[in-house]
């Protein structure tokens, strides 16, 4: 990356040092919290943090209305925000590179149909139906995450496609037909290696975006269900103190600007950095 703008390699650097670190904080959780994340301790609730008069350094974050210690719920926060981020990219991924690199080396009707496809997608308002979806079968993680599976992959099969079209004539696309390679090999071994960096770059846009839209479901009560600390939950809980103790929906609010500033600036910097490798 030495070709690059110093500010962008800093915000690319920072963005990885962020993402690496929730990332560890999410998998590391058990090992990392101070406090268990779901007892209750109504004796000590809305304890502010540690820097802020009244605080106690038992609770460097606080406690919440229950007395939850904070920073140990919002480390398993963590956790929940980067599975459903992870897993949405994993989930959406599959469909749409499916159906973009499908649509984009056939042509013709096969393409035709998956145009139709994602011209549907894009007609759906994404957040009332993951609201609708959420409300009719019930909340849950497992519900979370296919809702955003599935309504998440047009971005994915738009890129694919696109790319998959200018790959598919390109020389050594040519030469394998005419080395009599078939068409599955030509699609996994020639085809979605060089598609793959384009890709990358979606997955981080979308990881971010279905972490914020789990935090607007949790918000309004339709995501994932308490006692699970998600982030989004946390400043649901939190509203209706926010004047009288402001940190209880900052400290997660702040959590979850960081986290999607991160994954946003490490996108940018995949991006910068696939582009000048693929150029070189």
């Amino acid at each position: 990356m030495s070709g690059f703008p110093p500010l962008r390699r800093i915000a690319a650097g920072l963005g990885a040092v962020i993402v690496l670190g929730v990332a560890f904080a999410a998998i590391f959780a058990p090992l990392l919290v101070p406090h268990d994340p779901f007892l209750q301790d109504l004796n000590q609730r809305m304890v502010p943090p540690s820097w802020m008069e009244g605080g106690m350094p038992a609770h460097l974050f606080g406690t919440d209305q229950l007395g939850r210690d904070y920073l140990s719920r919002l480390i398993y926060g963590a956790r929940i925000s980067m599975l459903i981020g992870v897993m949405t990219v994993i989930t959406s991924g599959l469909i749409g590179i499916t159906l973009g690199v499908l649509g984009g080396f056939f042509g013709g009707r096969v393409d035709d149909v998956v145009m139709f496809a994602i011209t549907c997608r894009l007609s759906i308002p994404l957040i009332l139906v993951a609201l609708s979806v959420v409300s009719l079968i019930g909340s849950s993680l497992t519900v979370v995450v296919f809702t955003l599976g599935l309504l998440l992959w047009d971005r994915f099969a738009v890129v694919a496609r696109t790319t998959t079209m200018q790959v598919r004539t390109l020389d050594y696309v040519s030469a394998a037909w005419a080395a009599g390679c078939s068409r599955s090999y030509i699609l996994l071994r020639e085809v979605l290696p060089n598609i793959v960096h384009h890709l990358i770059v979606v997955a981080t846009l979308e990881m971010a975006l279905a972490i914020l839209l789990e935090a607007a479901l949790s918000f309004l009560g339709l995501g994932v269900p308490p006692p699970l600390p998600s982030w989004g939950l946390m400043i649901s809980e939190a509203k209706d103190y926010m004047f009288f103790s402001p940190w209880v929906i900052m400290v997660p609010g702040i959590a979850l600007f960081v986290l999607v500033l991160g994954i946003n600036f490490l996108g940018d910097g995949l991006r910068d950095l696939l582009g000048a490798t693929r150029d070189a």
